[in-house]
């Protein structure tokens, strides 16, 4: 299912420094973000590799030089492209997420800055709930003082009501994809 141009709008419209949670099974599709979305981009990615990020900001327009990309995996991969990544980190590994967000996020510019979590779910299979819950208040805590949007993927029916309000809780916006 294509987003349409209506849904860019809105998508794009968020304004700068608001926080979402985005309710996708398939993760956020990043070759559908709005074209402004490319120009100053950080990718905290549970679900592809970088390869697959720099074909996906490809496909949207964008140029895979303007995007940070966090590969969050359980495995290594080589890339040496022109997508500026962080090492590795292990979806387990919070406290080294956490250290290579900080690290990464400086590069974003207050009101033109865009982060991505593809898929939330993924750290919460990793990780215990109350570690995801605070590095995620620690991220929107962050980006929101630096005016910077910030959209979180999940997969709303892999878990249940009281963790996703939380998270909805801590991003404050909700949007469907």
């Amino acid at each position: 299912m294509a987003v349409t141009d209506a849904e860019h709008e809105t998508i794009s419209s968020v304004a700068p420094g608001t926080q979402a949670l985005v309710d996708t099974a398939r993760g956020i599709p990043l070759d559908e973000l709005p074209g402004d979305a490319y120009e100053n981009l950080l990718v905290v990615s549970t679900t592809q590799t970088p390869q697959k990020v720099e074909a996906a900001i490809e496909r949207g327009g964008g140029d895979p030089a303007d995007v940070g990309v966090v590969p969050v995996a359980g495995s290594q991969s080589d890339y040496d492209g022109p997508l500026w990544t962080t090492d590795r980190v292990d979806p387990s590994d919070l406290t080294g997420l956490s250290m290579r967000f900080s690290d990464a996020a400086r590069y974003l510019q207050p009101g033109r800055g865009w982060v991505v979590v593809d898929n939330l779910t993924v750290l919460l299979m990793y990780a215990p709930e109350r570690r995801v819950y605070r590095f995620l208040s620690a991220m929107t805590s962050t980006l929101r003082d630096r005016d910077v949007r910030g959209y979180y993927g999940v997969v709303r029916t892999a878990m249940n009501d009281e963790t996703y309000e939380q998270l909805r809780g801590l991003a404050g916006e909700e949007l469907a994809l």
